[in-house]
Parts: structure tokens; sequence; C-alpha cells
């Protein structure tokens, strides 16, 4: 399968493993509910709800040799998914992620991307061999799954130097590695308040504050969601704040990538500020609500 892509999704490639309860939970809760495995991280859930959008991502990661591997490159696949660049390790087991989520929102989760960073940048083989071609001019999309030494070299790097890049930290956790695209002022940054805040070293009231501070530090562009609170994209001669549809909430893991992926997919296909925002924030809308099937 070597088409071309339209977008490179580059990042964390695993199974989700998340447990929901239909009841509010809180710390040491022991409640009925489900528990379900999936093919997820930031990267693939991108690429997946790309391909909702009628677009043809391909992955950029690290996966084991392992059943899990073997299962989850055949889940991509049968997905539409372009899984020709993936690194496959003998020696690394694939990465997994596990959340907790209860009628009121997360409750906890823990990613194990240990062998996504312990690869490092053999995942980048195929754009520095010439596998794909470079510099790259496509678009990109990262998380922050990827270490931040291997962010700042993509940062600067002069194989991505052409290249759209969309940024996600994929945890609050992980929100200062996006640093680097700061420093260097390149691509979009996508963000929640919280992170953006870390960013920004301070605490911010609404997204449309936050969008403008990060463009202060240095961001080309920011997109800024808060929940169920307004979003806000901001460039320099421009900020748009819109707020997104009210619905019930069913899910939570995966839908920051979901409102990425739409706002990505719109833009693409010529949507402008105000069209891609509205069309990102009711696709999330549609995904916590559980309409959208996965």
């Amino acid at each position: 399968m070597r088409d071309v892509p339209d977008i490179l999704c580059i990042g964390s490639v695993l199974w989700d493993i998340i447990g929901r309860a239909d009841t509010a939970m809180r710390q040491g809760s022991d409640m009925p509910g489900r528990i379900t495995r999936l093919p997820g991280g930031v990267a693939l859930n991108i690429a997946m709800a790309l391909a909702r959008f009628g677009m043809s991502p391909a992955l950029i990661s690290a996966v084991g040799r392992d059943t899990q591997g073997d299962e989850l490159i055949a889940a991509c696949i049968l997905r539409g998914l372009n899984t020709d660049y993936i690194y496959r390790s003998d020696d690394l087991p694939t990465d997994r992620y596990m959340a907790v989520e209860g009628a009121n929102g997360l409750i906890a989760a823990i990613a194990d991307a240990h062998s996504l960073e312990a690869a490092g940048d053999k995942i980048l083989r195929p754009l520095a061999d010439g596998t794909l071609p470079g510099p790259y001019h496509g678009a990109v999309a990262l998380d922050g799954n990827l270490t931040l030494e291997l962010l700042s070299i993509m940062a600067h790097s002069p194989l991505l130097a052409q290249a759209d890049l969309r940024v996600a930290p994929a945890s609050p956790g992980k929100a200062l590695r996006l640093v680097p695209f700061l420093q260097a002022s390149r691509g979009t940054l996508y963000v929640n308040l919280e992170e953006a805040g870390l960013l920004c070293q301070t605490e911010f009231g609404d997204s449309r504050t936050a969008a403008r501070a990060l463009l202060d530090r240095g961001a080309v562009r920011a997109v800024v969601t808060d929940g169920g609170n307004c979003a806000t994209m901001a460039m320099t001669d421009r900020l748009v704040t819109q707020s997104p549809p009210s619905v019930t909430v069913a899910r939570i893991t995966g839908a920051g990538d979901t409102f990425m992926a739409a706002h990505i997919a719109a833009e693409l296909h010529g949507a402008d500020p105000e069209a891609a925002l509205a069309q990102a924030l009711t696709a999330a809308a549609q995904y916590v609500s559980g309409e959208t099937k996965i």
C-alpha cells in the first residue's frame, strides 16, 4: 500500500483500554460498567477521524512485532489507514493507554508510550531516507507522546521546514513538550485551556485570552478548547471564538483528537476559519455524545 497520503500522523499508535461507568465516580470508586479495547493513541485517533472525513492519512509511529501489534496493524488497515511507514520493533512491546471514565468525566488515565519514546528518531526514517518525498510539503499532525528531544528536532528539521505542522500535546502532563514549536514559531498548536496555561505559565479564564497569550509567546496559530465552553482559533490578524453544541456526554477519551482532525480536514478542504471551527466543534460534540461510530 504505497498510496500518496493526504497527511502524515506522527505519534502514538496503541491500544486504548477504557473502563466506563454510567454513574459518577471519584477516587476509590468500584462501579459496574463496561471495559473495551479499541485502536487508539493521539496520532491514530486523528488518523481515524481524518479517514471519516474522506482523507487518506498515513501513520508514522512504533508498533511492536508482537501479537497485539499485529492485531493493531490489522485494525488500522481495516479502517483504511496507511501503515507502510510504521516502525515495527522486534524488541519493544506495543504501547497501551488505560483510562477510567464516569458520568462525571475522566477519573484517571495512564499512557504507556514507552516503546514510542524508546524508538526515538527511528520512526522518522521514511522522511530521512527518501521513502517519503523530502523536504515534505504536506500536512503533518504531531502529538506530544514523542520525546521532547525528538519534537525539538522536528520543530527545526529541514525535512519538515515546508510542512503544514499541526501539533497537540496529548495530555496536560506533556504540554511543555510543545515549547520548541513556540520557540521556533512553527505550526498550529491545538491545546485545551489547562495546556495553554501550562505553556504560558499562568491560568486563563477563557479560550480567547489563552489563544492571544499563546500568540504572544511565539505561536503562529493556536486553537484553544475549553470543554463545553467557547473555543478560539487565533492567528496574528484574526480571532474566531465559537460555542460548541450542547450534548449529553457519553465518552471523553479521543474527543480532542476528533476536534483536531475535523478542524484540519475542514481547512485542507478549503473552509474559512469560521466554518472550520464550527465543523470541529460539531464533530467533537457528536463524538462525545456517542453519535459517531469508532
